[in-house]
């Protein structure tokens, strides 16, 4: 298995990421519950919205019948594993894609 952080930043964002050979688009907000990510394909066209991203959990695993081929986790530096506030996403709490070795 393989693992790699997505470098993030305490802001909103929108970036390109390349998984596997795939284009995909992440939207990163906070919002006043935490933090929540959208997953789009390359042309923008959403795949998953809503993802509020918390610790201890693959956050695609309920997305598995969509065949991405990839988990992502959100790593907490904390004792208690907590997600991230407000200016911890990039800092106390690290954002990794998980995909199977070539």
């Amino acid at each position: 298995m393989n693992i790699n952080e997505i470098p993030l930043t305490p802001d909103n964002q929108q970036f390109d990421i390349s998984i596997s050979n795939i284009d995909y688009k992440m939207r990163i907000i906070w919002r006043e519950s935490g933090w929540i990510l959208d997953l789009q394909d390359s042309d923008g066209k959403e795949i998953i919205a809503g993802i509020p991203l918390v610790t201890g959990v693959d956050l695609l695993e309920q997305y598995a019948y969509l065949q991405l081929g990839f988990g992502l986790w959100l790593f907490s530096d904390t004792l208690l594993n907590e997600a991230p506030g407000q200016y911890g996403l990039g800092y106390t709490a690290h954002l990794c894609i998980t995909t199977e070795a070539a």
